[in-house]
């Protein structure tokens, strides 16, 4: 055996690198990024803030200040606080490893959110995933079945779902809630895009929490995720937290940026009104399926009526031949048996879903025909 072999746990041997696409000098639509940039003056508002950050001193590590803000330009209910993470990847990270007793198991609808499956592994978690209905909607009995066979520790529901676009109605959540033996955690992600929330209902379920990120509001930059709950609750979480997990830089400029929300609300309200518009030129292509969103993402199913291998190909045409003409989007044909033939596109900016329509219109390879 290598020392490779000797040392490192066979499950991860077995895994690939999480691998970032290279997008220099592309219209990068594969990430769920918001397109714009900062206004000049808010941009040196930031920098100076940043000149006059302790760089030789830790950041504060409980963040007092900046969680203060989140709760109230967020509206996190009275009593209820935040537990900050480097991106909400972390904060995942940290519940799992908080909540890995041995037998323990978490619970998700799946295709959803790959961190979810991946932290579960890293933590030693039983990961257990109930797949969406053929609609890409949730299948309601299916969660509550595995539920009460499984009893997890900890229940995902990523509202919208990604890769899906899918918002849950009240009534499945409400039901999983009540189910639930363990915790249920509502990520709400990509929040500035949907018409719902689950932050105001917190002091009605003991068992919920409400995850967010600042990633899809146009800071994905700084990486500042936060999670909200009971005091009591997060005591719990806040004991597995690295206790400098949040850098000064991003704790400055959070700082300036939340007291200029309104600059990006207004972005995001953009981008809903793009995300319309991107719908209605592709629903115009021949057979070709837009599913509903709430978020800043569209996934489109190319040859929707073909069967899957051959809309699987289609769609990995699709993407090779955006990528070609500089635009790069996210091919989730092989990612899962259900999307198959599936792109997933971020909304970009005008121009760029012009550009983005502009060539599916005119593509070599009669898309949808």
């Amino acid at each position: 055996m290598t020392l490779i072999d000797r040392i490192i746990r066979p499950e991860i041997r077995a895994l690939s690198a999480y691998v970032v696409a290279p997008a220099q000098g592309m219209i990068k639509l594969d990430a769920m990024e918001n397109p714009f940039g900062l206004p000049e003056a808010l941009r040196a508002e930031v920098g100076a803030a940043l000149a006059q950050a302790d760089f030789n001193r830790y950041p504060p590590a409980g963040a007092d200040p900046l969680r203060a803000l989140l709760c109230e330009t967020m509206q996190v209910p009275a009593g209820y606080d935040v537990l900050l993470g480097n991106g909400s990847d972390e904060l995942i990270h940290l519940l799992l490893q908080a909540c890995a007793k041995p037998g323990a198991a978490v619970l998700s609808p799946s295709p959803s959110f790959v961190m979810v499956q991946m932290s579960a592994l890293f933590n030693g978690v039983h990961y257990l995933d109930v797949p969406l209905l053929p609609d890409l909607t949730l299948d309601l009995n299916g969660m509550l079945a595995a539920i009460e066979q499984h009893q997890p520790a900890l229940i995902f529901l990523a509202y919208p779902n990604n890769p899906t676009g899918t918002l849950y109605t009240d009534a499945q959540i409400e039901a999983i809630l009540k189910a639930a033996h363990g915790l249920v955690v509502v990520d709400e992600a990509y929040r500035p895009f949907a018409p719902a929330s689950w932050m105001s209902r917190l002091p009605e379920f003991d068992n919920l929490l409400v995850m967010r990120t600042l990633s899809k509001l146009g800071l994905a930059g700084i990486r500042l995720g936060y999670m909200a709950a009971r005091p009591g609750l997060l005591s719990e979480f806040d004991k597995v937290r690295p206790p400098y997990n949040v850098n000064v830089l991003t704790q400055t400029a959070a700082m300036v940026l939340l007291r200029h929300i309104d600059v990006l609300d207004a972005q995001a309200s953009v981008l809903r009104a793009e995300r319309g518009r991107l719908v209605a030129g592709l629903a115009g292509l021949t057979d070709v399926h837009v599913y509903p969103s709430a978020a800043n993402f569209l996934l489109v199913r190319f040859a929707a009526s073909a069967p899957a291998l051959s809309a699987g190909a289609l769609a990995t045409e699709v993407f090779l031949y955006l990528k070609s003409r500089g635009i790069l989007v996210k091919n989730m044909s092989n990612s899962h048996v259900l999307l198959a033939g599936c792109l997933r596109i971020t909304v970009g900016s005008p121009d760029e879903n012009r550009q983005l329509l502009d060539a599916l219109r005119v593509a070599p390879l009669a898309v949808g025909s």
